[in-house]
């Protein structure tokens, strides 16, 4: 509790390392990255599959790299090899298995308080995701079928009746993997999959011209309950239908408690934070997924870490 750190990192995903990385180039020391799971990049572990295609400019959406960092397009594998190498900087403290509460502005920075304690440090950049927390949906799932309700592939087996429930990139890549070893279905409320990029949508259209997905597009779920061990899905039209499992891959939200527990605003579900990615709370900051609309983007999340080392410098 007495030591003051120059920075405080919350989050170790790629803006966070990015932040961590930018502001030892130039100049700052004492820096700490505070992680909850057990490694850096959760959420690239536990959302995207194996030797998933990770391209810097995500969803067709071209960034120029501004900072030091050069990230090149990859996979799931040799993106996580990319930033293992950059956290091998033995000046940069990453300290995993910490779940921040709550950040407290003081007179000498901020207090960051996690489980059993706190640490003390002159600025704080946020870089949590939203994935991290996946969206739920509206309808309430009982208590009798949740075990076969998922929110990545963790769980799903093989030679099952599984419904996959979301029409973006994470959503097709669970249907056509899952569809090698089961029967999959991907319900979607609007009629095509344009919100994913062309790779997917080839691989979804293949999929469904084969016949090994069926897709119930323009089709809402209005709730879920069991029979006979299954999870029955009652339909918009009145319908319904058995299935072993539902899938669910409808995106993630910010932590609104979190951050307003924090003191930091938040707009149209985002924080609220000026052009240098500095909230309402002076000397605290956002970057990452947190910021943008529906997040993903890891070329972005690097300039921002670049921009705000830049800014924090000149203080």
């Amino acid at each position: 509790m007495e030591h003051l750190y120059e920075l405080a990192i919350i989050g170790a995903g790629p803006a966070g390392i990015a932040t961590a990385i930018e502001s030892y180039a130039v100049g700052m020391r004492d820096i700490i990255l505070l992680e909850k799971d057990e490694n850096h990049n959760a959420t690239i572990r536990k959302f995207y599959k194996d030797n998933k295609r990770v391209d810097k400019d995500w969803k067709g959406q071209k960034v120029e790299l501004d900072g030091t960092i050069y990230f090149m397009d990859g996979t799931k594998e040799s993106t996580l090899d990319f930033f293992d190498q950059l956290l091998d900087h033995e000046s940069l403290e990453l300290r995993t298995h910490t779940e921040v509460q709550k950040i407290v502005k003081t007179s000498e920075g901020f207090e960051v308080f996690i489980a059993g304690g706190s640490i003390r440090a002159k600025y704080v950049v946020v870089t949590i995701g939203r994935m991290g927390k996946p969206n739920k949906p509206d309808y309430k799932i009982p208590p009798s079928i949740k075990n076969q309700i998922h929110f990545t592939l963790d769980g799903c087996g093989t030679n099952e009746k599984i419904m996959v429930v979301g029409g973006g990139d994470s959503a097709i890549e669970y249907a056509v993997e899952l569809c090698d070893k089961n029967e999959v279905s991907i319900c979607y409320r609007r009629g095509t999959f344009r919100r994913a990029n062309p790779t997917n949508q080839a691989d979804i259209d293949k999929a469904v011209s084969n016949g090994c997905v069926r897709a119930l597009l323009n089709t809402e779920i209005t709730e879920l309950d069991s029979e006979s061990g299954k999870v029955k899905v009652h339909f918009g039209d009145d319908s319904s239908e058995l299935f072993d499992r539902i899938v669910y891959a409808i995106g993630g939200t910010t932590p609104s408690g979190f951050l307003s527990g924090s003191g930091i605003r938040e707009e149209d579900g985002k924080p609220v934070h000026d052009e240098n990615y500095q909230t309402n709370v002076e000397g605290l900051f956002v970057a990452g997924d947190i910021t943008q609309e529906s997040g993903g983007s890891i070329a972005l999340g690097l300039n921002h870490g670049f921009a705000i080392a830049h800014y924090i410098k000149s203080l």
